[in-house]
């Protein structure tokens, strides 16, 4: 058996001999990607209920939305996925309900989210865009997070590069749908072991993330509208994920077209939201030369 390693950031001196994606508990297999995910809810609740803190609301309200949030946002990042990999599951039904098999889409966890947030304001009387500004502080905690669950996966990678961050995992590791023709035309032979040399996009999304929630953590004090933080994090988070979407090798399509859905999605809530906030401001402006 030929011996190596499976990951190795090339130009930065890190290799991971052997990358283990689960633990065995009482025999039975629990996966990196999940504790990873449910570390990332956890860490995500916790920093919403400390913000609710620092401007006067009720964490515990928070707490009991975040029960129904995530339910519903782990099936609405599910029927994404699906829905754009229909090509596969409308000959495999049965594979829609095979979580463990992988297939969650991070945008239809989102969009679940404010639905369900729209809902729950709705029913609680309670302000939606001051909900969602404490709510999408949480919610980017735990994508900077979860995403490192990819990384477990040997997932949610870019195409070929030699850049400082380049990273080679063991061809054998990964998911043979996401190796595009430009990863196997550079193979990389060590040792008799063939490797993928990639963007780890997941790191760059991790890190793009903790500063859109640095600056979210920053300018919470000082919004002048609620429903600005919220705001900020699409066009943030957009902008990061517009640039680092165009780089995977897995991009989910938008039906029979070659466009990127997550990219439109992207561009359609950066664009939106820029809009959006440009307008309060303009109106605000107006109120205080008004009253000026």
């Amino acid at each position: 058996m030929l011996n190596g390693y499976d990951i190795n950031f090339v130009n930065l001196g890190i290799k991971i001999q052997n990358l283990k994606s689960s633990i065995s508990v009482f025999g039975f297999e629990i996966a990196f990607y999940g504790i990873i995910i449910c570390f990332g809810m956890i860490a995500g609740i916790l920093m919403a209920c400390w913000n609710s803190k620092r401007v006067g609301d009720n964490p515990d309200i928070y707490i009991d939305f975040a029960i129904y949030g995530i339910v519903f946002s782990v099936i609405g990042a599910r029927l994404y996925y699906v829905i754009f990999s229909w090509d596969f599951y409308k000959d495999n039904l049965w594979q829609i309900f095979n979580i463990r098999g992988g297939g969650l889409a991070i945008y239809g966890g989102i969009i679940a989210a404010v639905i369900t947030l729209v809902v729950y304001t709705k029913l609680k009387k309670l302000s939606f865009y001051k909900m969602a500004d404490i709510g999408c502080i949480g919610l980017i905690t735990g994508q900077i997070i979860g995403r490192w669950g990819n990384f477990f996966n040997c997932e949610a990678f870019g195409g070929y590069t030699e850049n400082i961050f380049a990273m080679q995992i063991r061809k054998g590791l990964v998911n043979s749908s996401m190796l595009s023709q430009e990863l196997l035309d550079n193979l990389k032979v060590v040792s008799g072991i063939e490797y993928i040399q990639v963007h780890p996009t997941f790191f760059y999304e991790s890190v793009w993330n903790l500063g859109v929630l640095v600056l979210m953590l920053i300018y919470l004090k000082h919004k002048r509208f609620d429903g600005e933080i919220l705001g900020i994090y699409f066009i943030g988070y957009g902008l990061g994920r517009l640039w680092i979407e165009g780089l995977r090798t897995d991009q989910l399509k938008l039906f029979s077209t070659n466009i990127a859905v997550s990219q439109l999605l992207s561009l359609v809530l950066v664009v939106t939201a820029a809009i959006t906030i440009g307008l309060k401001y303009k109106k605000l402006n107006g109120n205080r030369k008004l009253h000026g």
